[in-house]
């Protein structure tokens, strides 16, 4: 003889004998089983959901952005906060050193196709 019950499955009156638990327990361990099933599925949804992923990358690139912003930064500044002009100086010489570089190849460039 089976009874229903309206929140899961049916449930043999006689189990209880053969099992060692009685009906309320075996509900009560369905329960527990539906619960967690339902979390499961609540986890899953949220690590596949499209929105949840782009949350998840954008989040992760804003943190990449600022940890790659404050090496930067500690590229430029000290511990202190004061500029590394050495090395300021020394990047600014290399750029300076790279544009005449560039400006003197133009100019021999140019000068080959006009003559």
């Amino acid at each position: 003889m089976h009874r229903t019950n309206l929140r899961g499955p049916t449930v043999a009156a006689n189990s209880s004998s053969s099992s060692g638990r009685s009906a309320s327990q075996i509900e009560a361990d369905l329960g527990a089983t539906r619960d967690r099933l339902a979390a499961s599925i609540e986890v899953l949804i949220d690590t596949v959901h499209p929105n949840r992923i782009k949350q998840r990358t954008v989040a992760r690139l804003k943190v990449l952005a600022h940890e790659q912003l404050e090496r930067a930064r500690s590229l430029v500044f000290n511990a202190r906060g004061d500029l590394r002009t050495k090395r300021l100086a020394t990047v600014g010489g290399g750029v300076g050193g790279y544009s005449v570089f560039l400006v003197v190849v133009r100019a021999i460039a140019r000068r080959t196709r006009r003559g």
